[in-house]
């Protein structure tokens, strides 16, 4: 059988050989996204804080207009004025009040995901404490079997339960091999040739 071998000797295999890379990569991606979701962040405020600055130097100078208006103007056009210059700066501070809720929603989601990533930092690449006390009490059979998933290696029994095919599959390559597991080869074949396709 191909399980038959020393969950231990397994276990002291798979450490040599692991390589957290992948999670390092995995770790340096969220780290990327979340300093680019900082930066459009930013640009966002700097950009409302520009427009609002516009709107607000608009309403100075419609504001100056109007003075200018009132003293030539009949009283009509003087307060058809004062109506659009009021519905303009209602228009203003209604796009200020969105600018600044925006905001607060990116900040609230820059927040969840630094506290996703603290998370994962705290858990490391074995998980948090619930998922490593159910692997301590698995059985050695579901051992073994999470010990070759986690090399890339899905093992699939026929209808007695004996394992008769492996899909092997290399990220870095981009390979997927599927690998008949035949009686009368040795274990110690499979073993080199499961190694010789992970590299």
């Amino acid at each position: 059988m191909l399980f038959d071998e020393d969950p231990a000797m397994l276990v002291q295999s798979t450490m040599t050989n692991f390589h957290i890379d992948t999670d390092k990569i995995a770790i340096g991606r969220i780290n990327e996204s979340l300093a680019t979701l900082q930066q459009a962040r930013d640009l966002r405020i700097r950009e409302a804080e520009t427009a609002l600055k516009k709107f607000s130097r608009n309403l100075s100078t419609m504001l100056q207009q109007h003075n200018e208006t009132v003293a030539s103007q009949s009283s009509i056009d003087h307060a058809s004025h004062i109506v659009e210059l009021d519905t303009q700066k209602f228009r203003i501070a209604k796009a200020a009040s969105d600018l600044e809720i925006e905001g607060e929603r990116l900040e609230q989601e820059l927040e969840g995901l630094k506290s996703r990533l603290h998370e994962l930092d705290v858990q490391g690449v074995e998980g948090d404490e619930s998922a490593r006390t159910k692997r301590e009490v698995d059985d050695p059979t579901i051992l073994k079997l999470k010990v070759y998933r986690s090399l890339g290696i899905d093992v699939e029994s026929d209808t007695a339960g004996n394992c008769n095919k492996a899909v092997i599959r290399n990220n870095q390559k981009g390979d997927v091999h599927v690998v008949n597991i035949d009686p009368k080869f040795s274990r110690f074949f499979y073993s080199n040739y499961f190694w010789q396709t992970m590299q």
